[in-house]
């Protein structure tokens, strides 16, 4: 991010997270793990269909909003996001890292090598970002898609806008950051997000994740610190 960037989300984290970091200095083990059904979580909104490819697609109430007005502020810059991911409890996690499981058996026989292939852009169930409701998914899930064109524009627009709505790239090119590939496509609310990474930090420990395909490997991979704590944080300006 550019220098004047960080300012502005220096400046809108020292407002903003004074009103919302409090509220999320305690949380349950369940909600860390998306062991929750945001439907029926006060929390949580609905997306409005206008906005989002999926029905039922839920964030946080703070975050869907703020989420809301940078879309209209790129519709009014000619540019158009539909939210693509939202949401994902533990069991759909879960539904998508078996699947991959099974699919990449043959190609990888050895379970630590097809972990470790899979966690390139997909994370162990309860270790997802997405389970928390702060982080989201944006237009297309390939990285060509924002090397060029429409993909191109949409993915400056938020380089240079995303950070006043209190939005950032925690997967992003920094070669010094752990974990996950780059996803241009992956957004987070920074003022609650990292209080929950915080959380989760502390809270969570290996034998309370899983069961799921691969979970033995959880803890000889480091998942937690390399994957849920290789994000990038906003740079101090």
């Amino acid at each position: 991010m550019h220098r004047y960037i960080a300012a502005i989300l220096s400046l809108l984290i020292t407002l903003v997270s004074a009103g919302q970091s409090s509220q999320w200095e305690e949380v349950e083990k369940d909600f860390l793990l998306g062991k929750i059904n945001y439907a029926e979580d006060i929390r949580f909104k609905k997306l409005p269909a206008t906005i989002c490819t999926k029905e039922n697609a839920y964030l946080l109430t703070t975050v869907c909003d703020s989420l809301e007005k940078m879309i209209k502020a790129a519709n009014e810059s000619g540019i158009n996001f539909k939210v693509i991911s939202a949401s994902r409890n533990f069991a759909q996690q879960k539904g998508i890292w078996e699947k991959k499981w099974l699919a990449r058996k043959t190609k990888y026989p050895n379970g630590l090598d097809r972990a470790k292939n899979i966690l390139l852009y997909s994370s162990m169930p309860g270790t997802s970002r997405h389970h928390w409701g702060t982080d989201f998914d944006l237009n297309a899930l390939d990285p060509k898609y924002f090397s060029q064109g429409n993909g191109k524009k949409e993915y400056d627009w938020l380089c240079m806008n995303a950070a006043r709505f209190g939005f950032y790239q925690p997967y992003d090119a920094n070669p010094n950051r752990t974990g996950y590939q780059e996803e241009k496509w992956h957004w987070s609310f920074f003022p609650i997000g990292q209080q929950l990474t915080q959380n989760y930090l502390e809270q969570i420990q290996y034998e309370d994740l899983g069961p799921f395909s691969g979970s033995t490997y959880a803890q000889e991979i480091n998942v937690i610190q390399h994957y849920v704590n290789g994000i990038q944080n906003p740079p101090n300006p």
